[in-house]
Parts: C-alpha cells; structure tokens; sequence
C-alpha cells in the first residue's frame, strides 16, 4: 500500500509543479502583449482620453466664440445700414 501512496504522491506533486510552471508561463506571457500594445500605441500617436476631451472643449468654447462674433458683426453691419 505504501508504494501506492508513493505513486500517487509523485503525481500530485507532478502536476502541482506543471500547475506552477503553467502559470508562470501565463504571467510572462500577458507581461510580453501588455509590453507590445503599449509601444504599438506610443507609435501611433494616440491622445489620451484626458487630452481629446481638453481639446474638444477648447474647440467648443471656440465655435461659440465664433458664433458669438458673427452676431456681433451681424448687429454692426445692420446699425451701418
């Protein structure tokens, strides 16, 4: 019975050893395509989301600038009339 035991064992500690190295081999694995998407990205030149919002409220104020504007010279050239 003992050497039953043994065999067993062995296998247990088998496969709790091919458990390690799996995951292991998992970690390296999402660290090298994390590394990857990350330069793919730098060299695409994405913005941020942060930075696109900055710049769609900054071309926001600017067209209500504008419109703000064209009202004014609208009123103007009415009063020249």
């Amino acid at each position: 019975m003992q050497s039953r035991n043994k065999i067993l064992d062995d296998v247990s500690q088998l496969m709790t050893n091919a458990m390690g190295v799996a995951q292991g081999a998992k970690e390296e694995a999402e660290t090298a395509m994390k590394g990857f998407m990350d330069r793919w990205l730098a060299d695409r030149d994405f913005v941020s989301r942060e930075e696109f919002d900055a710049v769609r409220a900054m071309a926001q104020k600017a067209r209500e600038e504008n419109e703000a504007l064209a009202a004014r010279i609208e009123a103007l050239e009415a009063k020249s009339k």
